[in-house]
């Protein structure tokens, strides 16, 4: 874990993510850029043809009213800002060890009483080739285990995708769970309101239900990948370069490890 919020030691954050496919920069935002964010989404969550379709149509499930949104970088200028941020633009880069693109922007409310999102690997989903994917997620709340705070599996970056389960609808949202391989445990990142995680497409990631009555646990996250990625998961396209143009390669047909029928019904 990177343990300075004054600079970012590019060096540190490439050695903590080599060795645990994760590492957090605090303070990567600082606290008029976290308002602006959760202001802007908040202002977003009033249109609904902003929302992700989820399929949730039970209005005593809090996730009705304050779904997922996902590519608001594709309507919204704020979004678009944050996800190719200099600061996140920065610490990926090195990550790569080249110009990333950014891939996907997602924003989640989590309020009070929500479920959390089972296990699961990005690059299942994103089916970048070749490499894969990293994630930035940056906290916009206090993040704990109560609240639904994010939960890492250490070391699984250096596993393959794997195929997924049935996850327990009562406690997520996705349906869909990866199995943690034996002896290895999940762990929990505590964060501070414009704290960015980094973590690999690999990396077995979730959370838990939001279990507390009167906090949320705000979250904006972008997706990217290695600017000489040649194949990606259709839903993703187009990519955006770090000057903010659209950038269009060819969709991914492969539907990985878990076959055609996985990616289609998915993407």
């Amino acid at each position: 874990m990177i343990t300075t919020s004054t600079e970012i030691d590019l060096d540190q954050l490439k050695q903590s993510f080599e060795t645990d496919g994760f590492a957090v920069v605090p303070g990567l935002l600082d606290a008029r850029e976290v308002e602006e964010i959760r202001e802007t989404f908040e202002t977003l969550r009033g249109d609904r043809r902003n929302h992700f379709n989820d399929q949730i149509t039970d209005p005593n499930d809090p996730l009705f009213h304050y779904p997922r949104i996902v590519h608001p970088h594709r309507f919204n200028s704020i979004a678009r800002h944050y996800l190719l941020h200099p600061k996140v633009t920065a610490c990926l880069h090195s990550l790569f060890d080249e110009e990333p693109v950014a891939v996907q922007s997602m924003y989640y409310f989590k309020p009070p009483g929500a479920r959390g999102q089972a296990m699961h690997q990005d690059n299942l989903y994103l089916l970048v080739d070749p490499g894969t994917c990293i994630a930035a997620w940056t906290a916009l709340d206090f993040i704990d285990r109560q609240n639904g705070g994010m939960l890492v599996v250490p070391g699984t970056h250096r596993g393959n995708i794997l195929c997924q389960e049935k996850a327990d609808i009562r406690e997520s949202f996705a349906a869909s769970a990866t199995r943690i391989p034996p002896g290895l445990k999940a762990v929990d990142v505590r964060m501070n309101p414009g704290d960015t995680l980094f973590f690999g497409g690999a990396l077995i990631h979730g959370s838990g239900p939001n279990r507390t009555t009167d906090r949320f646990r705000r979250s904006f996250i972008g997706h990217y990948a290695a600017g000489s990625l040649q194949k990606i998961s259709k839903f993703y396209l187009p990519l955006v370069r770090l000057d903010g143009t659209d950038l269009e390669i060819e969709a991914n047909r492969n539907g990985g490890v878990c076959g055609d029928s996985w990616m289609g019904a998915l993407h």
